[in-house]
């Protein structure tokens, strides 16, 4: 579905990922996972069009994407949560939410894509009118999900999604991201937290210092000691 190919990455002459190279397969849950500064974030802003690639190749469903203007890619099907959230915390829930739909195809089924984020976090129908920035932390994280959900992604990156959150409110985020990928979406999570990462992932890659280091299933990379000693909290 998304093929990543020698991506490099830079900040003026400062290199943060150095040909990164990772696949993530239709109906895949992929997880990377690392040490602070490791890049993760980077990668995960590069996939969305945030960062322009300075080498490589982005691929996805087939189609040359590494030079699409930034705005293209969730037209292309790519839609991304970012780290903190993001919200318009001077909107209402409802309006964030609306703001996810904004493209021709997914204004169409707006209220059929509302139902169901409401149905996968049920919180957010008693929010709808609220202000965004009077919800907790948890609750604030559900609606940004749910704006990405909106615009009816084949594709979900998500980074961090657990920052700051609760072990309770971070299970059930967890929760929801399977079923996500159950239904049909393909997901990519960054993630510090390895465990929680692992146990809902299909493969995982470990990023270290800009560079991919190993790759595998959850299984396979927590027999490998050396990784699981050095990367995995294990």
């Amino acid at each position: 579905m998304l093929e990543v190919r020698d991506l490099q990455v830079a900040y003026g002459a400062a290199r943060a990922l150095w040909g990164v190279s990772l696949t993530v397969r239709q109906g895949e849950l992929l997880c990377v996972v690392g040490p602070n500064g490791a890049g993760k974030t980077t990668l995960i802003n590069a996939l969305a069009g945030l960062l322009r690639a300075r080498e490589g190749q982005l691929v996805f469903e087939g189609r040359d994407v590494t030079m699409l203007a930034p705005h293209r890619f969730c037209d292309a099907g790519i839609a991304l949560v970012p780290e903190g959230r993001r919200l318009f915390t001077g909107m209402t829930v409802l309006e964030n939410l609306e703001l996810g739909s904004y493209l021709a195809r997914s204004k169409a089924q707006r209220r059929e894509t509302l139902e169901q984020v409401i149905e996968l976090f049920p919180v957010i129908r008693e929010k709808l009118a609220s202000p965004a920035g009077e919800l907790s932390g948890g609750q604030q994280q559900m609606v940004a999900i749910a704006r990405a959900l909106m615009a009816r992604p084949r594709l979900l990156l998500l980074d961090e999604p657990s920052l700051g959150l609760s072990p309770l409110i971070v299970h059930d985020l967890f929760a929801a991201i399977r079923h996500i990928n159950a239904v049909g979406t393909s997901v990519l999570l960054v993630e510090q937290n390895v465990a929680m990462a692992m146990e809902v992932s299909h493969r995982a890659y470990v990023l270290e210092e800009g560079r991919m280091v190993a790759e595998g299933t959850p299984r396979e990379l927590l027999a490998r000691s050396e990784i699981a000693r050095a990367y995995l909290g294990v």
